[in-house]
C-alpha cells in the first residue's frame, strides 16, 4: 500500500511540480504527516523532493525527473479497459487515440492486470441510446469540443426547435454534456447561459476571440443549475385518482410510471369490485388528460373533479372531430 501511494506522490508532483502538503494528503486521503514522512522516504531513495515552509511553499519535484513507471494496479488497469463508452469517445473525435492510449497502458502493466481487464471489459456493454430513438448525426462535435478547449468563440448556426428556420448566434463556450446519448453544447449567448442540442447545430465556426464567461464557474458548476431550470419550467405536476380495470392494470401500469412526477409512486389506495383504485401524481396536467382518453374505459378519472370535466370536454371534442 505504501509503496502504491508514493507512486501517487511522485505522478502528482510529476504533474503539478509543486502541491501543498494538505492538498497531497487530500488526494492521497492521509495525513499531512503522512505525506511529509513519505517525502523524506522518497528523498532518502534518491528522487529529487524538498519542502519548503511560508505561505508559498509546499512540496517540490525538481525539473527533470521523469519514470516510466505506470503504477497502474490491477484494479485500475481493469478500470481503463471496462470503460466501454468507446463511442461517446468516437463522437468527440478521440476515438483513434483511445485505442492507442490503451494500447501503451497494456504494454506498461502486467499480463495478469491486462488480462483480467479484457476479461472485464468483454462482459460489460455500455448501450447510450434511449429505447426508440435513433442516434443522433454529430458531425460538428470535434470542433465543438476543440473550440471549448482552446477557450475560442464560436458563431453557431443553430435551429431551435420551435423554430422555421435556422438563425445565428455568436458564443462563448462552457464545453461538451453528454446527457442519455444525447449531446449539448453548453455556452454563454449574450450573457446567459444556454444549452445548444448539438445535433442541431448546421454549422460551427471557432473564432480567434477568446471567450469570455460571465461568472467564471466552471461546465460543471453550471449544467446542473441549468438542468434543473429546463426540469422546473416543464414541472407543473397534476395529483389524481384512477378506477383501473383488472385486465388494463399491466399495461396501465407501466405507462403511468413513465410519466411519475419525480420521487412518486403508484399507491394503491383500495381494491374495487373487477378494479383498481390508484392515487397518482403525474409531470403534467395534459399527459394525464392523453392517457385517461387512450386508455378508457379501462382507465377513468376519479378525482379531481376539474380534471374530469376537462377530460369530458376533452372526450367530447374528439367524437366531434372525427364525427
Amino acid at each position: 500500500m505504501r509503496a502504491d501511494r508514493l507512486l501517487r506522490l511522485i505522478v502528482l508532483l510529476q504533474r503539478h511540480g509543486r502541491a501543498r502538503a494538505g492538498w497531497l494528503a487530500e488526494q492521497l486521503e492521509v495525513s499531512e504527516r503522512t505525506i511529509l514522512r513519505d517525502m523524506e522516504a522518497l528523498s532518502a531513495a534518491g528522487v529529487p523532493v524538498y519542502t519548503e515552509r511560508g505561505p508559498h511553499g509546499g512540496c517540490v519535484l525538481m525539473d527533470g525527473f521523469t519514470t516510466d513507471a505506470s503504477g497502474l494496479t490491477t484494479q485500475e488497469a481493469q478500470a481503463l479497459f471496462a470503460w466501454t463508452s468507446h463511442d461517446t469517445v468516437a463522437d468527440l473525435g478521440l476515438g483513434a487515440e483511445l485505442t492507442g492510449a490503451l494500447a501503451k497502458v497494456a504494454a506498461s502493466v502486467s499480463t495478469t492486470a491486462t488480462q483480467g481487464a479484457e476479461a472485464l471489459g468483454a462482459v460489460l456493454l455500455s448501450d447510450r441510446r434511449r429505447w426508440f430513438a435513433a442516434s443522433e448525426s454529430v458531425p460538428l462535435l470535434p470542433v465543438l469540443r476543440e473550440a471549448a478547449q482552446r477557450g475560442r468563440r464560436v458563431r453557431l448556426v443553430y435551429r431551435s426547435a420551435g423554430a422555421n428556420r435556422p438563425g445565428v448566434r455568436t458564443v462563448d463556450p462552457y464545453g461538451l454534456v453528454d446527457h442519455s446519448g444525447v449531446w449539448y453544447f453548453v455556452a454563454a449567448h449574450r450573457g446567459r447561459n444556454r444549452t445548444f442540442r448539438v445535433s442541431r447545430i448546421l454549422g460551427a465556426t471557432p473564432l480567434e476571440e477568446r471567450a469570455t464567461l460571465p461568472d467564471g464557474r466552471t461546465l460543471a458548476e453550471i449544467w446542473p443549475e441549468l438542468r434543473r431550470s429546463f426540469e422546473g419550467d416543464r414541472r407543473n405536476p397534476v395529483a389524481l385518482e384512477l378506477s383501473v380495470s383488472h385486465e388494463s392494470a399491466d399495461e396501465v401500469r407501466a405507462v403511468v410510471r413513465s410519466q411519475l412526477a419525480t420521487g412518486t409512486d403508484i399507491e394503491v389506495v383500495a381494491p374495487e369490485d373487477g378494479r383498481e383504485r390508484w392515487r397518482v401524481q403525474l409531470r403534467a396536467r395534459q399527459q394525464a388528460i392523453a392517457m385517461a382518453l387512450a386508455f378508457a374505459p379501462g382507465v377513468r378519472v376519479v378525482a379531481p373533479a376539474e380534471l374530469v370535466a376537462d377530460v369530458r370536454r376533452q372526450a367530447g371534442a374528439a367524437v366531434a372531430a372525427y364525427g
